[in-house]
C-alpha cells in the first residue's frame, strides 16, 4: 500500500478507521481513528514506504504494550507489514507540561507532583528494560481524567533512532528537565522547547530553579540540581535513575485537579418552579378528594322535565344516604353498651435499643493484598482510648492505594462472636476516604462479609449494618485513602464497637 492509500476511511486489522491526520514527521505520520468493535479513539502510527525504522519501532510498540502501569501510554496493537505497518496505542486527551506552563511557571508543589508521577511510572518501565530517551513538556500530560500520563516510553525513542549506553542516566536528567521547566517556566537546553524560552545563563552555566524564580523551595531546587544541573551541584551526590529521582520526590503530595473559574451563568428568565428546579424545596399540600361525578343521562329534544325529575330522585338519594350514616354514628356514639365501638387510637413508642461497648482483645494492621503487614506494631493504638494515638497505613502515591491493591484496613479480634450493632471509627480530617465494614468468623478476606460502607469519610464515622451482623473479626477496610503530608495515607484514631445486649 502506497502513502497516497493511506488516507481517511482506511481501516486496519478490520476494526481501527483512520479518521484525522494528527502530525507527520519523517515518514511517520499520527492518525486519530476510531475502534470500530469498542466504539472508542485510538492513536494510529502510520510509516511511509521505505521508512528505516518501521522494525525497531513495532519491536518497541510490542514490548512497550505489557506495561501496566496506568501512567503510561498503553499500546493496543502493532503489526510490521510489507504493505502497511502500524501501531495503535491509547488515545489521551488533556493539557501537556508545555499547556500547562503557557501562562507561567506551576505551582513549585505541583510542578514536583507530576514529575514525582512520570518518574515512578518511567521507573516501572526501567524495571522491563523499556527506556525514553527523549523526554520533553510534550510527553508530559495532565489528563481529562485529572492523572498523570507520559507519552511515547520505548516507541518515540525507536521513532527517532535514539540509543545510549546510560539510559537510566539519560531518563533522569530528562526528568529532571521537566522538572526545572515546571518550576521556571525555562526549559534547560541549547534551544527553545515545547514554546519554553531557554533558562538562563550564568558563568557558563544554567541559573538553579531558585535563581530563576522566587519561592522555589531548597529540596525541589536541590532535586532538580542534583538530576539535570551538573555544573551546580558543588559536591552534591547526582540522581542518575529515574527511580532515585522518584524517592527524591516521595514526599511530595501528588497532582490534585486544577480549579477553574467559570464566569456566573444569568438565571434563566423562563426557568420556573414547575419546571422541576425548586419541587424540593416547596411545602407538599395535599389536594381534597374530588367529588364523585354524577353520570350525565343523554336527552332527546324535550327532555328537561324528565331531567328534573331524574335531578330530583338522586338529591333525594344522596340526603337518605347522609342521614343513615348520621344515624348509625350517633348511635354509636351515644350507647354506653358499647364502650369499644370507636377506639381511642394509640401512639406506641419502642424502647430505645440499649447497646454497650465490646473492647476488641487486639488488632493487628491487615494487608492481606500486599506482604500482610500494615503497621501492626501500631494498630494497638486505634484501640487505647486515648484520641492523640492513632493507627496509620503505609504512604501511598495516590488515593487509590498507588494502584498496588484493592485495599488494606486494621482488623480487629474480638476474642469470640459477638453481634455487631454499629463501629464508630474516627479518621482523620482530610477528606476523601472511602471505607468498608467487614464482619466474620474468619481473619481470612474472602471470609469477612460487607456489613457497611461510606464514601468520602472523614472525622467521626459510624458504620451501622444494613441487617444483623456478628462474628469474631470485625476489619475497617480502606478501599481509598486521603492526603497527608505529602502522600495518601488511611487514619484511625480511635475504634468503638457496639454490641446489643449483653456481649
Amino acid at each position: 500500500m502506497s502513502t497516497s492509500a493511506v488516507e481517511p476511511g482506511t481501516r486496519l486489522a478490520e476494526r481501527f478507521r483512520l479518521e484525522d491526520r494528527v502530525s507527520e514527521s519523517e515518514g511517520a505520520t499520527l492518525w486519530k481513528a476510531i475502534d470500530e468493535i469498542l466504539a472508542r479513539p485510538v492513536a494510529v502510527l502510520t510509516f511511509a514506504p521505505g521508512f528505516p525504522r518501521v522494525h525497531e519501532v513495532v519491536t518497541a510498540a510490542r514490548a512497550a504494550s505489557r506495561l501496566n502501569d496506568p501512567r503510561l501510554t498503553q499500546v493496543f496493537d502493532a503489526a510490521e507489514d510489507d504493505k502497511l505497518s502500524y501501531v495503535v496505542s491509547e488515545w489521551v486527551t488533556g493539557e501537556t507540561l508545555a499547556d500547562l506552563l503557557a501562562s507561567g511557571p506551576l505551582e513549585p508543589e505541583r510542578a514536583a507532583g507530576l514529575v514525582a508521577e512520570a518518574a515512578e511510572a518511567i521507573a516501572h518501565a526501567h524495571e522491563s528494560s523499556l527506556y525514553h530517551l527523549c523526554l520533553r513538556p510534550s510527553h508530559l500530560m495532565w489528563t481529562t481524567g485529572n492523572t498523570v500520563k507520559v507519552l511515547g516510553v520505548a516507541v518515540d525513542a525507536a521513532l527517532a533512532g535514539l540509543t545510549t549506553d546510560q539510559p537510566a542516566l539519560d531518563d533522569a536528567e530528562g526528568l529532571g528537565r521537566l522538572l526545572y521547566a515546571g518550576l521556571t517556566g525555562h526549559w534547560p537546553g541549547d534551544e527553545e522547547e515545547g514554546g519554553l524560552p531557554t533558562a538562563p545563563m550564568t558563568d557558563g552555566h544554567f541559573c538553579s530553579p531558585r535563581q530563576v524564580t522566587a519561592g522555589v523551595p531548597g529540596y525541589l531546587d536541590t532535586v532538580t540540581v542534583r538530576s539535570c544541573l551538573p555544573d551546580s551541584r558543588r559536591g552534591q551526590s547526582p540522581l542518575t535513575s529515574p527511580a532515585e529521582v522518584a524517592e527524591a520526590l516521595a514526599d511530595v503530595a501528588r497532582p490534585m485537579p486544577i480549579p477553574i473559574s467559570y464566569p456566573s451563568t444569568p438565571a434563566v428568565a423562563s426557568a420556573s418552579h414547575t419546571e422541576g428546579l425548586d419541587v424540593a424545596h416547596r411545602p407538599s399540600r395535599p389536594l381534597p378528594p374530588l367529588p364523585p361525578t354524577p353520570p350525565r343521562v343523554p336527552s332527546p329534544g324535550g327532555g328537561n322535565l324528565l331531567n328534573r325529575v331524574l335531578m330530583t330522585l338522586v338529591v333525594l338519594l344522596v340526603i337518605a344516604a347522609v342521614g343513615v350514616g348520621a344515624w348509625t354514628i350517633g348511635r354509636s356514639l351515644g350507647s354506653p353498651a358499647i364502650p369499644d365501638a370507636s377506639p381511642t387510637p394509640t401512639v406506641t413508642t419502642s424502647a430505645p435499643v440499649t447497646t454497650q461497648v465490646v473492647k476488641p482483645s487486639k488488632a493487628k494492621g491487615f494487608d492481606p493484598l500486599g506482604d500482610g503487614d500494615e503497621k501492626s506494631e501500631k494498630a494497638g493504638l486505634a484501640i487505647d482510648g486515648k484520641p492523640s494515638t492513632y493507627w496509620e497505613t503505609e504512604g501511598y502515591t495516590s488515593a487509590t492505594l498507588g494502584n498496588l491493591k484493592d485495599g488494606v484496613g486494621l482488623l480487629l479480634d474480638m476474642g469470640k462472636s459477638v453481634q455487631i450493632s454499629d463501629v464508630v471509627a474516627t479518621l482523620a480530617d482530610a477528606p476523601g476516604a472511602s471505607v468498608e465494614l467487614k464482619v466474620g468468623d474468619s481473619p481470612d478476606l474472602g471470609s469477612l462479609k460487607t456489613v457497611a460502607s461510606q464514601k468520602d469519610a472523614s472525622g467521626k464515622v459510624t458504620l451501622t449494618p444494613t441487617k444483623a451482623a456478628s462474628g469474631q473479626y470485625v476489619l475497617i477496610w480502606f478501599t481509598r485513602v486521603p492526603a497527608s503530608d505529602g502522600k495518601f495515607h488511611g487514619t484511625i484514631y480511635d475504634v468503638v464497637v457496639h454490641s446489643p445486649g449483653s456481649a
